[in-house]
């Protein structure tokens, strides 16, 4: 998960500065799927020592995703071998088929009982980003179980979802079970650069088959576990957009000469106020334009006077929402486009007047805005035709996918949700302000929804791509019974009975 999806932070922070009380939570009801008899998520003892083991064997592979330009194939070749060791029923089933694709990744076809009904696709990734030893209590590619974790780079990000997908899938197939609905299985090995060697082929793949898909569900947000202290009861986020990205550079030219006899301006003095102003002037203010709103209005009345009228009421208070929004990090990257200055190159000498100076920015696209909108302001706001604007890389926001009532995927991830944790009484719609390789399949499908099955909690989040990576062994147990349920929910060819907000 390239720097991860942290609409629920966003929204923590957010409610945590307009907010210091909670009201008692109004719940979901729970609600039974239809469909055929139903195989319950209970796993023997031998089942869950047996889950986390193979967990453990996969983070001791380290697939690690270095640069564009350099991953470790060793690894990824290892990595397939592993899966056909750990999961020789998902491979010898007669209606599962699996391709490789692009070297590394995997493609399964899960052919159902009833082709009437609109296949949907589960992604992963099972690369990781680098995980130097220094920091760490543990080494990072062990797979250490510890006190109840299991330590390791990709415990989070992500390869708990691929083995949780495939062990899932591993159970329901020694219960003999049979899908109604055909679905897809999409795991990446190199969705920490970009995937366009895993996601994007797989997804031409199955456009050249003609396949439409009624949804797709990958990593993304999570069950938000005590980031607000006024905020007992934990809520999920379903992320259903994600920001765009932009990698600019900027760039001046000057003529070099001796730092004896200076010109007025270097290219270095030019570069820095043109970087200097991006950093001053931000991108406009885009609350109200996207998920992030409802989110709001949703958990309103999980609060109490007066942050339960504020919320019920964004038409009237909006803009003080939007100016509070602007006081955090995370909160401010959900309203609008950021800038960040990531880089600088510039001299060769130190009495050398320098004839190139280079600064690399990275932006994050706000999904009601565009590359090209967004490249446009910047101009706009450096202001300076001797500064030049050279794009590297960039893509759109894909469009933000349903939420509402009629919408399949979102709906059965919400009552899974609701069967599997509880406990979790809200769950509202939000924005990825990172990016994952979902974006590769918005061709395949209108609902691309961001969903890890997992709680969040303040010190977990600091772990994804930095130190001391774990999982709790209960919690991954509970992400494979996630998924188990999920896939028998989607059987379903009717979709679940909404939940009323009140707003």
């Amino acid at each position: 998960m390239v720097p991860r999806c942290v609409g629920v932070l966003a929204l923590a922070a957010v409610l945590l500065l307009i907010s210091s009380a909670v009201s008692r939570s109004k719940g979901l009801r729970d609600r039974e799927l239809p469909g055929a008899s139903r195989i319950p998520s209970q796993f023997s003892e031998e089942e869950r020592v047996a889950m986390k083991e193979a967990l453990k064997g996969a983070i001791q592979i380290p697939t690690v995703s270095f640069s564009y330009e350099k991953s470790n194939t060793t690894a990824l070749a290892e990595f397939g071998e592993y899966i056909h060791k750990v999961f020789p029923t998902v491979f010898s089933t007669s209606f599962i088929q699996h391709e490789i694709v692009g070297n590394y990744s995997y493609l399964f076809t899960v052919q159902g009982s009833d082709s009437s009904l609109q296949p949907y696709l589960l992604l992963a990734h099972f690369d990781v980003v680098p995980a130097p030893e220094e920091g760490w209590e543990v080494p990072p590619f062990s797979g250490l179980e510890r006190d109840g974790f299991i330590h390791g780079r990709g415990t989070l990000d992500n390869k708990n979802s691929v083995m949780a997908i495939l062990q899932a899938l591993k159970l329901l197939l020694t219960r003999n079970y049979i899908p109604r609905r055909s679905f897809f299985i999409a795991l990446g090995h190199d969705e920490e650069i970009s995937g366009t060697n895993g996601a994007l082929k797989m997804s031409a793949l199955l456009q050249a088959r003609g396949i439409q898909l009624a949804f797709i569900v990958d990593e993304g947000s999570f069950i938000l576990d005590d980031f607000i202290p006024s905020l007992k009861k934990p809520f999920a986020m379903i992320s259903v957009s994600e920001k765009g990205a932009m990698e600019l550079m900027l760039q001046v030219n000057t003529t070099p000469g001796h730092s004896s006899a200076p010109p007025k301006e270097t290219s270095i003095g030019i570069l820095s106020a043109a970087v200097s102003r991006l950093e001053q002037t931000p991108m406009p203010n885009m609350f109200g334009n996207g998920p992030f709103k409802t989110a709001l209005q949703q958990l309103a009345s999980e609060f109490s006077f007066p942050t339960n009228v504020v919320l019920r009421n964004l038409w009237l208070f909006q803009p003080i929402v939007s100016r509070i929004l602007e006081r955090n990090p995370i909160t401010n990257a959900m309203v609008r486009t950021t800038t960040a200055l990531t880089m600088f190159h510039s001299g060769i000498k130190a009495n050398v007047i320098p004839p190139v100076a280079q600064a690399t920015v990275n932006v994050r696209i706000h999904p009601a805005q565009t590359v090209h909108e967004v490249l446009e302001l910047a101009k706009k706001i450096v202001a300076d035709d001797r500064v030049q604007f050279h794009v590297l890389r960039a893509f759109d926001p894909p469009p933000v996918s349903p939420s509402d009532d009629q919408a399949f995927g979102y709906q059965l991830l919400r009552k899974t949700i609701q069967s599997v944790f509880p406990e979790v009484n809200t769950v509202v719609p939000g924005t990825c302000i990172g990016n994952t390789d979902s974006r590769h399949y918005a061709n395949l499908t209108t609902g691309i929804y961001l969903f890890n099955p997992l709680y969040l909690k303040p010190q977990d989040f600091s772990s994804i791509h930095g130190l001391n990576e774990k999982i709790a062994v209960q919690a991954y147990e509970t992400q494979v019974k996630f998924i188990f349920e999920f896939i028998q929910n989607a059987d379903s060819d009717t979709k679940p009975a909404p939940h009323r907000h009140e707003l």
